[in-house]
């Protein structure tokens, strides 16, 4: 469902010119009744200005009048035919100001612990050029003596859920090429406390497991190839006491 411009202004607007429920107005603007009814008792919103949605064309009159009139209409947002055909812009995730300069550190977070990840989704995640992150590959950055690995979500650079989805992604495009050792090192500690233990011959001694000495064995550069089994066949204690 499409939402007006600034909905919580919106919202401020039409608790305070409207006979409109919370119900109905948080529908609209896309927010919880609670936290209309926040905004009607002045605890949320504090100092936000009321955003007309009449005289913006997202509103008519006769629409809120309707919706007035029955308490379960849905307000209806106007249709902009400017609009028509906009796509969502395609590029770097647009980084505050405030948080730009931590961004080489979340690139060097992402460079060590997540070297699975390409270029392009490292620049999705936090905003950045290419420039930049082999800049921080390569330890060429500018600033890279004051640079410090720090995790991305924890700088509000981007959510848990979008880091994740990337590491899926990029893991299941590089599996196939991965060495088991690698495998390990990108699956979850869930996944590998479900794996089974398999038992395996250490290389040393791989093959020798079917060999055993023999008195055919005639030749002298062979070779000794002993039976681990004969190692502790032990002569009896009568035997013994004879000798």
């Amino acid at each position: 469902m499409a939402l007006p411009l600034m909905t919580k202004a919106t919202a401020v607007w039409l608790v305070d010119n409207t006979t409109l429920s919370f119900k109905q107005i948080a529908a609209f603007c896309g927010l919880h009744e609670l936290e209309v009814n926040g905004i009607a008792d002045g605890e949320v919103a504090t100092g936000v200005k009321g955003f007309d949605p009449i005289a913006n064309r997202q509103l008519t009159a006769a629409e809120i009048k309707r919706c007035e009139d029955d308490p379960r209409a849905r307000l209806t947002l106007m249709h902009n035919p400017a609009a028509e055909g906009e796509q969502k812009r395609k590029g770097p995730r647009y980084t505050p100001l405030s948080k730009r300069q931590d961004r080489p550190s979340a690139i060097a977070w992402l460079v060590k612990f997540h070297p699975e990840l390409t270029d392009g989704q490292i620049s999705k995640l936090v905003g950045t050029t290419k420039p930049t992150i082999q800049s921080i590959r390569e330890r060429t950055h500018w600033n890279i003596a004051n640079v410090s690995p720090v995790d991305p979500v924890a700088l509000g650079m981007c959510r848990q859920t979008e880091l994740d989805a990337a590491i899926a992604k990029a893991t299941k495009n590089k599996g196939a090429a991965m060495t088991d050792d690698e495998r390990m090192k990108l699956m979850s500690t869930e996944q590998s406390l479900q794996m089974r233990d398999e038992p395996r011959i250490p290389s040393a001694i791989s093959g020798l497991e079917n060999f055993s000495l023999t008195d055919s064995d005639e030749d002298d550069d062979a070779p000794l190839l002993v039976d681990a089994d004969s190692l502790f066949n032990l002569p009896d204690s009568d035997e013994d006491d004879e000798k």
